[in-house]
């Protein structure tokens, strides 16, 4: 009797671990099968752009030659606007006299001792250049250094390098734009983006040849204000104020639903006034009245104060750091306190004085 359970025992063991060998290599071939099946479908064909599962990272970043749209060709649009960085230079003397821009260089500014500041203010101004005064920044000509355009000479100065570009986040200069970070920021004022047309088929409606995509760029003329930082200061040893200018930044117009009301404006980005001083003077301002009167630069322009401009922010009296719209809703009402500002300003040094 225990040889019989004994040798039942033995058998119930044997079945039990072929079983068991029979339900591994199972297991081991669904898998092999699994895989050959995912690598037959992340196989790809000859000509065939569309991603696959192991192109996708775990970052979700599409790869440089991803294609939505599989084996349908992309076709790109010409641009509209942009900037036209072609410099023609004159092989005659374009005039009766050479203009000798390329030798000037502005004056070193005067030396300002921080205990000498009796007072100083920020001011935030914007210059809208559609208003009469302010023509001069529309100038649309062409000449030896390129285009005379004002936001031209800007986006210039820094694609050469000669200028750093920074956020429009920040005014304060801590973010520099690589060319890449300037380029999407400059044509985020174009206010769209790119628009994607389908070409179909002549004789299968059905189809779609290709698609052709545009997209639109930031045209120079739809610019037409610009921000201005600037620091006013009275030095008692010179017993003057001073108006120092840190930073300009090209604005783009915020529009309404509509499309006719203007809600506000936004920099581009902003760039650091010092350092294009020596690049404004070497382009001249254009001057449409006075004929006895040679061009003045555009760094003579800012320092002689030659434009006509309106406060929208300041340090007088702002201990919450907000733009006058955002308090002073009514526009008429914004203009006349940036008006007040500026005269408090100049009242300050007035009052000084004792006669």
């Amino acid at each position: 009797m225990i040889n019989k359970f004994a040798k039942l025992t033995v058998l119930l063991v044997v079945c039990t671990g072929i079983m068991m060998n029979v339900t591994a290599q199972q297991r081991r071939g669904r898998t092999t099968r699994t895989n050959t099946t995912d690598r037959g479908n992340n196989s790809k064909q000859p000509g065939d752009t569309t991603k696959l599962p192991s192109q996708v990272n775990n970052n979700n970043q599409q790869p440089a030659n991803y294609n939505p749209y599989g084996n349908i060709p992309i076709k790109m649009a010409p641009q509209t606007g942009g900037f036209n960085d072609t410099i023609r230079k004159s092989l005659r003397t374009d005039g009766v006299f050479e203009k000798g821009l390329s030798d000037r260089t502005p004056l070193d500014y005067e030396f300002l001792r921080k205990d000498d500041a009796l007072f100083s203010e920020r001011v935030w101004r914007e210059i809208d250049i559609r208003e009469k005064m302010n023509q001069v920044f529309r100038y649309a000509a062409q000449d030896d250094n390129g285009d005379q355009r004002f936001i031209s000479i800007l986006v210039k100065a820094v694609r050469s390098g000669k200028v750093t570009a920074f956020s429009p986040d920040d005014d304060r200069f801590t973010t520099p734009l690589d060319p890449a970070e300037f380029e999407k920021a400059l044509n985020g004022g174009a206010g769209n983006k790119c628009d994607t047309t389908p070409v179909y088929n002549l004789n299968d409606p059905n189809k779609i040849d290709s698609f052709v995509v545009s997209c639109p760029t930031l045209n120079p003329d739809d610019v037409v204000k610009f921000r201005i930082k600037e620091d006013w200061v009275f030095d008692r040893e010179a017993s003057r104020l001073f108006c120092r200018i840190i930073g300009i930044a090209p604005c783009k117009t915020i529009m309404s639903t509509d499309g006719k009301t203007e809600r506000g404006t936004q920099p581009l980005f902003w760039v650091y006034y010092p350092d294009m001083r020596p690049i404004l003077a070497k382009y001249e301002v254009y001057n449409a009245k006075n004929m006895g009167q040679s061009r003045m630069t555009w760094e003579e322009l800012f320092e002689s104060r030659m434009f006509s401009s309106y406060i929208i922010k300041s340090t007088l009296d702002n201990p919450q750091n907000k733009y006058i719209r955002n308090v002073i809703k009514d526009p008429i009402l914004a203009l006349l306190e940036g008006d007040n500002i500026k005269n408090k300003i100049f009242d300050y040094e007035q009052n000084l004085w004792s006669y």
